[in-house]
């Protein structure tokens, strides 16, 4: 047996468009993690960055189901003692929108110097625009 180890060339790599508009966060978060990964391409390999960059507006609109609304919260600490401080999904809404999308779908990618990396491939802006148009960004649909 042998194994197939792929080239990456970085020049194949895409760029895809989500609109976030009315879409449930998690199914959201699942596409952009393996679009990211390369999970949708036949030559995926686990241990190589073969995926493609992601671009997601209107973030602000994103949907959660149930009552993660107002029960769902996101921790930060500061390293201080005391310096815990929790906000809810709509406080964050509110002051950061784009970091909803990005805590989920940090959560699913590998949690290691490879993760990192495809994190930097995550653009999310909370408007209906970005700065990406040069790179031609191909809308990529949410499976309903």
């Amino acid at each position: 047996m042998k194994t197939l180890v792929p080239k990456v060339n970085l020049d194949q790599r895409k760029w895809h468009v989500i609109n976030a508009e009315g879409a449930v966060l998690g199914r959201l978060a699942t596409l952009i993690a393996d679009t990211l990964r390369g999970k949708n391409k036949p030559l995926y390999t686990p241990h190589l960055d073969t995926g493609d960059f992601v671009i997601v507006i209107n973030a602000e609109k994103v949907r959660l189901t149930g009552k993660k609304e107002t029960a769902k919260s996101y921790m930060t600490y500061s390293g201080w003692k005391g310096g815990e401080k929790y906000r809810t999904v709509a406080q964050q809404r509110q002051r950061h929108p784009e970091r909803i999308i990005l805590h989920a779908v940090k959560g699913m990618i590998p949690k290691n110097r490879l993760g990192r990396v495809l994190l930097t491939k995550l653009k999310v802006y909370k408007g209906p625009d970005h700065p990406h148009a040069a790179q031609r960004p191909e809308p990529l649909k949410l499976a309903e």
